[in-house]
C-alpha cells in the first residue's frame, strides 16, 4: 500500500465533508473547497475520518492514491485553518499597497505593477513588526486553497525575483539569497 494513501484523513469538528461519487467537498470556517478524485480512487467517510481506496496495485494507482490523500488532507486543513505565505520586498523605494481587489507594487520600474487579487485570497501589507499598514515591504498572502496561495505568492515574486549582487527584489521571508561578488578594477 501507499504509505501516505493508507493513512486516514482526520476531519475536525468544525469541518463538514461531503462525498458525491468522485467529488469531495469540504466546508469550514475559512471557506468552502471541492475537488474531483483521480479516476481510479474512491473515498468514504468513517465517523470522523476520510479513507481513500484504490482498486489495484499498479504503480499509477499507488501514485494517485498518495496524491489524492494529500490533496484531500490539504483541503480539510485549508478550510479549517487556512494557509499563508509571507513575502519581503527589499530595495530603495520598493513597496506594496492594496487598493480594493488589486495589489499595487512599486518595484523600481517606470510604472507600478497592478496584480488583481484572485477570489478566495486575502493579501495584507505589514511593517517589520507585523502591524498592518497601508503600504509597506512585507506582504502576507492567505487563503484556504494551498495551491492558489502558493501560485499567487510565486506570481508576486516573479515580478522582480531577488538578484544576487545587491539582494534587492521580492523574496519569501527566510529565503536565503547567495550573493555574488561584483566586478573589481584590475590594477596593472
Amino acid at each position: 500500500m501507499s504509505r501516505i494513501g493508507k493513512k486516514p484523513v482526520p476531519v475536525p469538528a468544525k469541518v463538514k465533508v461531503a462525498i458525491d461519487g468522485r467529488n469531495v467537498s469540504a466546508e469550514g470556517p475559512k471557506g468552502k473547497l471541492s475537488m474531483e478524485l483521480p479516476p481510479s480512487i474512491s473515498a468514504k467517510v468513517d465517523g470522523g475520518q476520510i479513507s481513500l481506496i484504490r482498486p489495484d496495485d499498479t504503480s499509477r494507482s499507488k501514485a494517485m492514491h498518495g496524491l489524492a490523500r494529500s490533496l484531500v488532507a490539504n483541503m480539510v486543513l485549508g478550510v479549517e485553518s487556512g494557509f499563508s505565505k509571507k513575502l519581503e520586498i527589499q530595495g530603495v523605494g520598493f513597496k506594496a499597497s492594496v487598493k480594493g481587489t488589486v495589489i499595487n507594487l512599486a518595484l523600481g520600474f517606470s510604472h507600478p505593477i497592478n496584480y488583481p487579487i484572485p477570489q478566495g485570497i486575502k493579501i495584507t501589507i505589514t511593517d517589520q513588526a507585523g502591524k498592518a499598514v497601508p503600504e509597506g515591504t512585507f506582504v502576507t498572502v492567505e487563503g484556504a486553497d494551498k495551491r492558489l496561495v502558493g501560485a499567487v505568492a510565486a506570481d508576486i515574486r516573479s515580478f522582480y525575483p531577488p538578484e544576487p549582487y545587491k539582494g534587492k527584489g521580492v523574496r519569501y521571508v527566510g529565503e536565503v539569497i547567495i550573493r555574488k561578488e561584483g566586478k573589481t578594477a584590475q590594477s596593472k
